[in-house]
């Protein structure tokens, strides 16, 4: 049998084969070849999904797989370093918590994948989550229960992992000018990791979402201004705006005293939306940096505001604000979280960093991440 597939259904269909992923290629072999493709055009969005499925094919797919392990094709970008396969990790049920790693110009990250036992290869949102200082990917997860939650509500969550030798503290490098820009750093890596997510999983292009705690919330504000056409919407806790620091002694006073930030320069695009948490009794990032991030997301556009008060029984106090453009989409939140210091606002205490007390910070992201803007809001700069 002769198969002749687009450059990046190939590549799709080789990293399944190599995993031995027979019944996710043979669904994925099925629209790449169904009647009336013309050969070497591309597939729609939708044939890049896959479905679940016994093989179609099996002994073409063995074929298959005999000759993509003889290396007899030549992938697009075969000469670009590619992200290590991942290594299952112990999970409950069919669950999957992968470790794998990406390696680019910038250097090396190792990531954790979640993938829910609803997964069936059809395109699903992703949510990238960025741990604070000292933390790691399994701690930041234990904390927040975002893997709970892509159970619940049937998406996938990588979380990129800074390393000691990048930073002693495990901090994401939010105050270093070469990890403030695009296609530089650890944006660049931040960045590479999402797309190598989206390459080996059926990924919804246009419901991906970047947050972070602290270090990691300033490094999703970074992400959030240097790649707006890749992230649809950012959350950033106990974090500061992009570009509050252009060095260490400057990354100090502004987490003392806040600041304002700066755009990078190059950008283009819109804003994604942005939800916003912080407490206001927070001593290791001053309070007045949630207002600078708002300040930073806005940018002076005329969006109304609405502003609620609320209580979680028998937990914190909070005050919501809703800025809301003309035609009603809400582009961003923010929360002030009355008596609460520098932790996850409603985590669980199997991570570290986090306030039990609420209100629940991964629920209220996930709402706002998922809920449907206007068909033409991307972002408003």
């Amino acid at each position: 049998m002769t198969i002749d597939l687009p450059p990046r259904g190939l590549l799709r269909v080789t990293r399944l084969t190599l995993a031995e992923r027979l019944s996710e290629t043979s669904a994925l072999l099925r629209r790449l070849l169904k009647p009336g493709r013309q050969p070497g055009t591309a597939p729609a969005p939708d044939d890049l999904a896959g479905e679940a499925g016994q093989p179609l094919l099996p002994s073409a797919l063995r074929g298959l797989y005999d000759r993509v392990s003889r290396g007899e094709f030549a992938l697009p970008g075969a000469d670009a370093p590619r992200p290590a396969p991942p290594q299952e990790m112990p999970a409950a049920g069919p669950a999957q918590f992968l470790a794998a790693s990406f390696t680019n110009a910038a250097g090396s990250r190792p990531y954790k994948l979640y993938v829910p036992a609803s997964y069936r290869g059809r395109p699903v949102p992703l949510v990238v989550m960025l741990h604070g200082c000292t933390q790691s990917p399994d701690d930041f997860a234990a904390g927040t229960r975002m893997n709970q939650a892509a159970e619940e509500h049937g998406f996938l969550v990588v979380y990129p992992g800074q390393t000691a030798g990048a930073n002693p503290g495990k901090c994401w490098n939010w105050f270093s000018p070469g990890d403030q820009r695009r296609d530089n750093g650890e944006p660049s890596l931040i960045a590479g990791i999402t797309r190598a997510v989206m390459d080996g999983y059926a990924v919804d292009a246009g419901r991906i979402f970047v947050a972070g705690l602290s270090a990691g919330g300033a490094a999703a504000a970074i992400m959030g201004a240097t790649y707006p056409e890749l992230y649809a919407a950012i959350g950033v806790h106990s974090g500061l705006a992009c570009g509050a620091a252009r060095d260490l002694p400057t990354a100090l006073s502004a987490m003392r005293r806040g600041s304002e930030g700066r755009r990078p320069e190059g950008h283009a695009g819109k804003a994604p939306r942005a939800i916003i948490f912080h407490g206001d009794r927070d001593t290791t990032v001053h309070p007045t940096n949630g207002d600078a991030v708002v300040a930073q997301w806005t940018n002076g556009s005329a969006l109304a505001v609405h502003v609620e008060e609320g209580r979680v029984p028998d937990g914190h106090h909070f005050r919501r604000s809703l800025h809301t453009a003309a035609d009603g989409t809400t582009v961003l939140e923010q929360w002030v979280i009355h008596g609460a210091g520098h932790a996850w606002s409603g985590g669980s205490l199997a991570g570290t960093y986090t306030d039990p007390r609420g209100p629940d910070a991964t629920r209220e992201m996930l709402r706002f991440f998922l809920e449907k803007p206007s068909p033409q809001r991307r972002g408003w700069w």
